[in-house]
């Protein structure tokens, strides 16, 4: 008998280049049940992490619908798409607001999408599973609360140092916004869905001190930037970060927390 081998590897792996949205779709995949056929709507689906991936697994037979609210993100997913992959569509719509007219799914995941479901999170989740057939699964991923506090910690120790109290409380404004998992879990617990569960994997983002740390290519993209917001004035805040740059001793290993928030509508 002779045996047949098949290349499974699939020709739209999630991009090793990517340190932070590939590694937290890694979870999402770990927890979402995938299989040919499936209709799945990925929100927040920025430049197509995992939608090519979802897309491909699913096989023509499947749909999935990508969506994002930047249209510049839409139009460089369609750019890397190309001709390819025709059952993925990829459109620029509002999460927050979903038409109406917009079908149900087997399907719906979002990767890194919870934080910008702000000011209504459960309103937003609760849109989501109106979309969602029965029997169908919601897998979402985000950086929960916890996600780089030892970075936190050292930056606003060094604002106290200043007596920068403007620059302090909106700092702990931007950290209060991050969700705990179990504030995610009740949200599902309120929409009564089954077997929900939310498992956090930490990820250590490692970095040197000084220029490596602030121009570090995933952390300046955001979370940096972020900090830098809570200047008016970005002559100290420059002053300040050089400051904590050179102390990355003391907020090292910088760990992130994925959060996997999963549920079965009945």
């Amino acid at each position: 008998m002779t045996e047949h081998r098949t290349d499974v590897r699939p020709r739209w792996p999630l991009p090793t280049s990517d340190y932070w949205s590939t590694p937290f779709a890694e979870s999402l995949l770990q927890h979402l049940d995938l299989a040919p056929g499936a209709s799945i709507l990925d929100i927040a689906s920025g430049h197509g992490i995992p939608a090519f991936y979802l897309a491909e697994q699913v096989g023509p037979i499947g749909q999935v619908l990508a969506i994002d609210h930047s249209e510049s993100q839409v139009e460089s997913a369609r750019a890397i798409q190309g001709a390819q992959l025709p059952w993925l569509r990829f459109e620029c719509l509002d999460m927050r607001a979903l038409p109406s007219h917009l079908p149900c799914f087997d399907r719906i995941t979002g990767n890194l999408s919870v934080m910008f479901f702000r000011p209504n999170r459960f309103e937003v989740v609760q849109g989501l599973v109106r979309h969602l057939k029965p029997g169908g699964q919601l897998v979402l991923t985000f950086p929960s609360l916890g996600t780089f506090d030892s970075l936190w910690r050292r930056i606003d120790q060094e604002m106290a140092v200043r007596g920068l109290l403007a620059e302090r409380r909106r700092l702990e404004a931007y950290l209060a916004e991050r969700p705990l998992a179990g504030e995610a879990r009740g949200w599902l617990d309120r929409l009564h869905l089954t077997r929900v569960a939310v498992t956090e994997y930490p990820l250590n983002v490692a970095t040197g001190p000084g220029k490596a740390f602030l121009h570090h290519p995933l952390l300046r993209g955001g979370f940096l930037d972020d900090a830098y917001e809570c200047f008016d004035d970005q002559g100290l805040a420059d002053e300040i970060m050089t400051r904590v740059s050179e102390d990355v001793g003391s907020f090292t290993p910088l760990i992130a927390q994925r959060c996997v928030l999963s549920g079965w509508k009945p």
